[in-house]
């Protein structure tokens, strides 16, 4: 980390209990600040993690002889994040929670509550790295992917506003997983080797269909071909997505009456859902090669740094975390973007959120590691509509 001044500035870190945020409190002591540990208190459902997290947290900090403090943003995270999640579904879209948690709790409320208490930077285990770039003669804090490709979140932090990034640390950035793993084994914390959370932000691991069923019911409704043809029922268009290919009640009969889809012994092939109808309540289903598509329509675009003129530097697009970059176009369609991708994309779903990357930048100076190198530049990114 660069020696600017900020050895003796106020840190608050987002101390989770996992082994992400440990490394990075532990890199921050070895590099001579005395950061908060805070934990952020958002889910606590029978079966959920947050209290062993939350005693892991409190432990690490004990070790590490770090203040720690816990804020309780649950009733936030009811009514702004899991509310968003439960509607989006219900509307027929695919929401990811990871974006907007992020957006309103990590770097939203906990962000604001750090610089009202007095600190000038909050810290978290992300795998993300924030620079100093310049490109096409404007220069600015700017967010950048993490060494570790295959464990980069810039994806969930696209929406980050540009002002934020000069008060926000990724301490593990710069580092691979394993280096991560290792460093928690040689400094004896106790979460070396715990699991990564895996699942939605805060919730942890859980069965997203029982969820959804206990929160949203069922409500029949017709499964489709692409030509309108009805071979079968579902039990609620929010149990599917674009591109998911099981879960699906058909009628043989009717598959067999409307189709030509069954093979030599009479069997339905794999099918994907290629388009979810919730006016009708109604499912389509086909091929696999149906749920591509190389162009798609993007709105409510966030642009990390305003001033980057987009259509000056090559770009590429994601539409899920960590999935595959792609080369792509954007043209004006009124108030929505046309995207244009240099090859099919599989399972581009209403609601979720493509973000967009370049590498055409060059580093100046980092705000977090010396030895920052990061091969892409997330200029920001929009949902997908």
């Amino acid at each position: 980390m660069n020696n600017y001044s900020i050895n003796q500035s106020k840190i608050a870190l987002a101390l989770s209990g996992g082994v992400d945020s440990a490394v990075s409190a532990y890199l921050l002591k070895q590099q001579g600040y005395n950061p908060t540990a805070v934990y952020l208190q958002c889910w606590h459902m029978p079966g959920c993690r947050a209290e062993q997290d939350r005693h892991d947290a409190f432990k690490i900090a004990l070790q590490l002889k770090m203040p720690f403090e816990v804020l309780d943003f649950t009733q936030q995270y009811q009514e702004r994040v899991m509310a968003y999640f439960l509607a989006e579904y219900r509307a027929g879209r695919t929401p990811n929670p990871d974006v907007l948690c992020n957006q309103v709790i990590k770097f939203g409320l906990f962000y604001a509550w750090a610089l009202e208490h007095g600190f000038e930077f909050i810290a978290t285990g992300h795998y993300a790295q924030v620079g100093k770039v310049k490109i096409n003669n404007n220069s600015g804090s700017a967010l950048l992917t993490s060494k570790d490709l295959q464990k980069d979140q810039t994806y969930f932090l696209h929406q980050v506003q540009q002002q934020q990034l000069s008060h926000i640390l990724f301490p593990v950035g710069h580092l691979l997983k394993n280096e991560v793993r290792l460093l928690a084994q040689q400094a004896s914390l106790h979460v070396a080797q715990k699991k990564d959370s895996v699942g939605i932000c805060f919730v942890g691991d859980i069965n997203v269909q029982n969820f959804l069923k206990d929160n949203l019911g069922e409500k029949l409704g017709e499964i489709i071909t692409a030509d309108g043809k009805t071979i079968g029922q579902h039990q609620g268009i929010w149990f599917y997505t674009v591109g998911q290919r099981h879960g699906f009640n058909l009628d043989i009969k009717l598959v067999k009456k409307y189709t030509n889809w069954l093979d030599k012994t009479g069997n339905i092939p794999p099918l994907y859902v290629i388009k979810r109808d919730p006016d009708k309540n109604q499912i389509v289903v086909g091929s696999q090669l149906q749920t591509e598509t190389k162009t798609f329509q993007v709105a409510k675009l966030h642009k990390i740094i305003p001033e980057i003129d987009w259509g000056g530097v090559p770009l590429q697009v994601r539409i899920r975390h960590t999935g595959k970059l792609v080369d792509c176009k954007l043209q004006l369609n009124k108030s929505k973007l046309m995207v244009k991708t240099s090859q099919p994309l599989q399972g581009v779903a209403e609601g979720q959120f493509a973000v967009f990357y370049t590498e055409e930048f060059s580093v100046k100076k980092t705000a977090c590691h010396d030895k920052t190198k990061a091969r892409y530049l997330c200029l920001g990114g929009g949902m997908i509509v």
